[in-house]
């Protein structure tokens, strides 16, 4: 039997970027640039008004100018959004400040520079990035650890607890269950690893990696605090009715 989950309130809710997914593969190096982005930014100011809490822009084949230029811009349009914080509240204590957020806030995918050039409200690091506490420091050095969250993704128990040692505020989990964007990390880790993670750690726990509007409550009651995916925020027809029915989950 799994352990309650970390929160009683709605799930924390994260939409990865993936513009790739956005058109078939077949055109999208024929694609002119600005088309896929003006896409992923629709999508981007649908998922902010839509209430989701965070939006990780996770575009890793752009360069620093383009990274830049797309991060600068979700900043603005999930700024111009309703507040989508009610689910802030329910971080631990070491990251209280996360509350004073009043939109959806923007996550970089590994780019710190980028992050905090854009003033970004967090970096997520992978495994094999920077490790948070290289990249706290980076970002105390410059008067943002008010308001600058520090992600890491972990795929192991080992890797978990490394990151919330290293001063990691939260972690992604997964791949829980089987999806293409996580086939280079493995066969999935299963709700009882889910489980395992988040008795060890005192972070927030998001799971990652094929979550559905079916399985979502499933990685809840594991313990996560809330749920990260692609394809599940960003192929819906009806967002905002995703949104509801994942607040509505553990209410």
């Amino acid at each position: 039997m799994f352990p309650p989950s970390k929160s009683e309130r709605a799930p924390l809710l994260c939409y990865v970027t993936d513009r790739r997914s956005l058109v078939s593969p077949e055109t999208f190096e024929e694609r002119q640039p600005f088309d896929t982005r003006k896409i992923l930014l629709e999508k981007i100011a649908a998922a902010a008004a839509a209430g989701v809490d965070w939006i990780q822009i996770r575009e890793k084949d752009l360069s620093g100018i383009e990274s830049s230029s797309l991060a600068r811009e979700a900043v603005r349009l999930a700024g111009s959004s309703s507040p989508g914080t009610a689910a802030m509240a329910r971080l631990s204590s070491k990251t209280e400040r996360a509350r004073e957020q009043l939109s959806t806030r923007i996550l970089v995918n590994d780019r710190l520079d980028v992050a905090l050039a854009v003033q970004a409200g967090g970096v997520h690091l992978g495994e094999k990035s920077l490790p948070a506490r290289e990249a706290r420091r980076l970002v105390k050095s410059l008067h943002r650890e008010k308001d600058f969250l520090v992600g890491v993704s972990c795929h192991s128990l080992e890797a978990a607890k490394a990151a919330e040692s290293s001063g990691a505020d939260y972690l992604f989990f997964g791949p829980v269950f089987a999806t293409p964007s996580k086939v280079a990390h493995g066969a999935p880790q299963g709700l009882e690893c889910v489980a395992e993670v988040c008795r060890a750690v005192s972070v927030p726990v998001l799971a990652i990696g094929g979550i559905t509007l079916e399985n979502a409550a499933d990685c809840l009651s594991a313990g996560a605090s809330g749920i990260a995916a692609i394809r599940l925020f960003q192929d819906s027809p009806d967002l905002a009715a995703i949104i509801r029915a994942l607040r509505g989950i553990s209410t």
